[in-house]
């Protein structure tokens, strides 16, 4: 599979709990709620929040500010493994029938899969 240029391995995925470890929000955690590939980037609820002046649409939706989650740089966020509620970096282990999982490199036990869905 190819990537695009200037694009790596995403570690972490949607639905994932993560810390942010810099930036304007740094200490703050939040869920994963999309994933920018191309640009490398995610969507925390409740971080990185900015004003977005929303344009009137007709009678019954009425523009205004309103507060939105920007997207916030994947090199910013760190995973907290469900199991040592820890900030910790994620590693792959290849099962025997193939296939690869997920694990915390901190404590060494499998990272839950996400509920996508």
């Amino acid at each position: 599979m190819r990537r695009e240029t200037g694009t790596k391995k995403i570690k972490i995925r949607k639905g994932d709990k993560v810390k942010i470890i810099a930036g304007k929000d740094i200490g703050k955690e939040g869920e994963v709620e999309r994933i920018l590939r191309g640009e490398n980037r995610a969507v925390v609820a409740g971080v990185n929040l900015v004003k977005k002046f929303v344009k009137r649409k007709g009678e019954r939706e009425p523009g205004g500010i309103i507060t939105v989650a920007a997207p916030i740089h994947i090199s910013n966020l760190m995973l907290i493994c469900s199991r040592c509620s820890k900030p910790t970096k994620v590693g792959y282990k290849v099962k025997e029938g193939g296939g690869r999982i997920r694990f915390c490199r901190r404590c060494g036990k499998e990272v839950d899969l996400p509920k996508v869905g």
